[in-house]
């Protein structure tokens, strides 16, 4: 019986986790390192343990020193959340191997669909589609080169053991192979300590739709619907909805069941996302299997009124599904927006500071999932995600709404945040039209979410200018709080130009 978990996380999903345990009566630890002593998540958990230094491999990724704190404080169990160490099987056996549970899946079926390579043979097998491509990981330009005139151009130069668009390039024509496939096998070694490297054919404007799928250690499995997740930077999902728009419930049936059988095929035990491309003909394809729960799993649990993360925890106590397929339903439409620190007018490169004023959306249907407080660091060695805002409608045009306004009203000052464009993203007639794809944003903002007059520009130095001295005098006085200038307590503002 799970009485104590370690959360091996950090920000939000490591307060979701403990907030969980909490309300299941079970004690939590928090891990940090030194950029994260003063982190929610630290504050949130009854106890919490120092595991390293601020740079992930001596702290979130150090599999020692996290399981030497789980041993040390008394857990039962671990609890990986998403990112970090969360599907590396070998992380997965030294856990149990220590004697503790994993909250997730077994490591013989995290082993294998982490290979995108040994994943793709496994689902031909089970007669679940996949992506036309090659059958096995290669470093050899002759082999791309014979495949990628068999399939046509464009392709899909991709990394076996990784995922969030690292090691990952479009090739339009064999020109530009080579330097593809040296430049994903670059980037994979970095990211992922592996060259294995492979091709599939690349698809032009696909959805990108996934399903939530539960499987207890009896033999019962089931899937928990879709999250729409096309919209999407540089690879990385910023909004999600459910249901998606695309499906109709024969097709949604099909895809359902394909995940279920995608996952038993793998042996796979827990909750787990089973992710495919939707063509436009309405073909889908198996993607890959994301062995953990994943960023957005809220609206999943919006719209059918169950708690995932007790459920990753109900399941390896050894409890089964509490529900059959027959039993669920959806209610309702939710979307979900991550609210990154970045700077979407410049490339969403990643901005770092010190939160000086905090204000929570609050309102019928809305949720804010968040890993931060007014006053707290949001520090530069990790992904910038600092919280995450759901809201559920009636239908889509309601939650679209709720959502705009709830945005509208989320106030984070001192850093940039990604609020102002995913506002836009909301408003534009191809969303509310349900025209959401993976290129979404590169076909209808590349370029177009950079209005800068010289105006503003002047504008916003005199202001960094003037905030800056302020806090260097503030430093000589040794005046511990610092004063938001006018500009960052106005939040969202613009000046409009008018017509002569």
């Amino acid at each position: 019986m799970i009485k104590k978990i370690l959360v091996a996380n950090r920000s939000e999903i490591a307060c979701r986790i403990i907030k969980a345990c909490k309300e299941l009566g079970i004690c939590s630890v928090a891990v940090y390192s030194d950029a994260d002593r003063n982190a929610l998540h630290t504050l949130l958990a009854d106890e919490a343990v120092y595991i390293g230094e601020s740079q992930p491999l001596k702290s979130y990724l150090n599999m020692e020193a996290i399981i030497n704190a789980a041993k040390q404080t008394g857990c039962d169990a671990i609890h990986p959340g998403y990112g970090f160490l969360s599907e590396q099987a070998e992380f997965n056996r030294m856990v149990r191997d220590a004697g503790l549970i994993f909250i997730g899946s077994n490591p013989e079926s995290m082993s294998l669909l982490g290979s995108k390579v040994q994943s793709r043979q496994t689902m031909l097998n089970s007669g679940v589609p996949i992506i036309p491509g090659m059958k096995s990981a290669t470093k050899e330009i002759e082999e791309f080169k014979r495949y990628a005139a068999e399939l046509g151009y464009p392709v899909l130069v991709k990394a076996s053991d990784g995922g969030g668009g690292k090691g990952m390039r479009i090739v339009r024509s064999e020109a530009e192979l080579a330097d593809s496939v040296n430049s994903a096998i670059r980037e994979s070694i970095s990211a992922f300590k592996s060259d294995a490297i492979y091709l599939e054919k690349y698809i032009e404007s696909p959805r990108h739709i996934e399903f939530q799928v539960a499987a207890d250690n009896y033999g019962n499995a089931v899937y928990l619907f879709e999250r729409e997740c096309s919209i999407q930077r540089r690879h990385q999902k910023i909004i999600e909805e459910t249901p998606s728009v695309a499906l109709d419930p024969e097709l949604r049936r099909r895809m359902g069941e394909t995940a279920v059988r995608a996952i038993k095929a793998a042996g796979y035990t827990n909750l787990g996302t089973v992710e495919f491309l939707l063509d436009k003909d309405k073909n889908f394809y198996f993607l890959e299997v994301n062995a953990r729960i994943q960023v957005e799993h809220p609206i999943t649990e919006l719209t059918t009124g169950i708690d995932l993360v007790k459920l990753q925890i109900q399941i390896a106590n050894g409890e089964k599904l509490p529900f059959t397929q027959e039993e669920l339903r959806q209610n309702g439409h939710a979307i979900e927006c991550r609210i990154y620190a970045e700077d979407a007018e410049n490339n969403f490169l990643p901005s770092s500071g010190k939160i000086l004023f905090l204000r929570e959306p609050t309102g019928p249907g809305i949720r804010f999932d968040l890993g931060i407080y007014q006053g707290c660091e949001v520090p530069v060695f990790y992904d910038p995600i600092m919280a995450k805002l759901i809201v559920w409608g009636r239908n889509r045009e309601e939650a679209r709404k709720r959502m705009i306004n709830a945005l509208k009203n989320t106030v984070i000052l001192g850093t940039k945040t990604s609020i102002g464009f995913m506002i836009k993203v909301l408003e534009h007639p191809e969303w509310i039209a349900g025209n959401t794809y993976t290129n979404f944003i590169e076909k209808h903002f590349e370029g177009k979410h950079l209005p800068s007059p010289d105006l503003i520009d002047f504008a916003l130095a005199g202001a960094e200018f003037a905030f800056k001295s302020k806090r260097k005098v503030a430093r000589v006085s040794n005046v511990k709080e610092e004063i938001p200038s006018p500009w960052q307590s106005l939040g969202h503002w613009e000046i409009a130009m008018g017509k002569n």
